[in-house]
């Protein structure tokens, strides 16, 4: 498979490998490992396993890490005294460094997969640790459990754990909803631009988008606190979602073809008629392709901690969903996320295919 025995490499020729994976192959160039095969064996594993819990007992989550650094970089710089045009600089500057920090590591790893016989290990169970696929379903899929065997308080401790909105005062119909909305918009974060980063640049792109990430899911909300110092973390994010967020939306419609009762018309029409009534410039991609391909209304008006947001609605279908709606919702992200790996093993074919 390419994954030990290669050659050393020197920096200089590291980086000229990546330029060659940057344009897919296509400028030429000879590789004896190809990142891509290791991708496509991470995904995988991470979808039959999950992301690698029972190791991360006894050593802490590359997430819970850098989220650690964030946090304690938020505490340090982020004071309420200072005003908002330093606390913009100063979030301007933790995002360059918490993102060139994370490139550097990701360098160090893609190095040692390439020096180092065994080193593809270390490469490959990090990126399994970094993708989601399972995750997401697994999380979702407990709400759905929740509200069908405990009622709507177990189904709003459960969606609690994947949104950020205040759950307190959600009905069954509010309980499903979130739990939809988040399986789309993650869909998008948490599986197709992991992966569409990695193709680009291989471990260092995934590094450097799971720090953005990372950074505005901390400090990247609208809030008092944040408006400022995580502004620069959430523009970052939102550049980084803008490809990865409608291919996720054209990988929905198209998976709509196979699952029952979806409508891939309809995921296409509301795609393109609503995506830009979102807040975000990339989560409404997903979220409308999901609304028009189940029949469905997200979005709309919610709750969060410090305000309520009344968004328009997104799709012209039934905003009352239920439980088994988010298993309908699941089994879209299924075949959505199946069509994501045929699409990176397609590229590989192709890559492989050059001379």
């Amino acid at each position: 498979m390419g994954l030990s025995s290669a050659p050393p490499l020197t920096l200089p020729e590291l980086a000229a490998e990546t330029a060659v994976m940057v344009t897919f192959g296509f400028a030429g160039g000879v590789q004896t490992f190809d990142p891509l095969v290791l991708l496509l064996i991470a995904m995988v594993i991470e979808a039959a396993l999950g992301d690698m819990r029972l190791i991360f007992r006894f050593v802490p989550h590359p997430v819970v890490v850098l989220g650690r650094l964030i946090g304690w970089l938020d505490r340090k710089l982020n004071r309420e005294h200072r005003p908002p045009a330093d606390r913009a600089i100063r979030g301007g500057l933790v995002t360059l460094f918490v993102a060139a920090l994370c490139g550097v590591g990701g360098w160090g790893v893609a190095w040692l997969t390439r020096n180092h016989d065994f080193g593809w290990i270390v490469e490959l169970s990090l990126v399994v640790a970094l993708l989601a696929q399972r995750g997401l379903y697994d999380h979702v899929r407990r709400v759905q459990r929740a509200l069908e065997n405990e009622g709507v308080e177990a189904g709003r401790d459960a969606v609690a754990h994947i949104v950020g909105r205040d759950v307190r005062q959600l009905d069954e119909h509010g309980v499903a909803r979130a739990a939809i909305e988040s399986c789309a918009e993650n869909f998008s974060d948490a599986v197709v631009a992991p992966a569409f980063w990695y193709v680009l640049f291989g471990f260092p792109g995934l590094a450097v988008y799971k720090a953005v990430n990372t950074m505005d899911s901390m400090i990247g909300y609208r809030t008092v606190r944040h408006a400022a110092f995580g502004m620069a973390a959430a523009r970052t994010d939102d550049v980084l979602n803008l490809i990865p967020a409608r291919l996720s939306a054209m990988f929905l419609a198209v998976a709509a073809l196979f699952v029952p009762t979806a409508t891939p018309a309809g995921a296409a029409r509301v795609m393109w008629r609503d995506a830009g009534k979102h807040r975000s410039p990339n989560a409404g991609w997903p979220e409308s392709a999901t609304a028009g391909a189940l029949g469905l209304a997200l979005a709309g008006p919610r709750r969060y901690a410090e305000s309520v947001v009344a968004d328009p609605w997104i799709g012209d279908g039934r905003a009352r969903a239920t439980a088994k709606d988010i298993g309908r919702a699941l089994y879209l992200y299924f075949v959505g996320c199946l069509i994501n790996v045929m699409v990176i093993a397609a590229v590989a074919v192709v890559r492989y295919s050059l001379p």
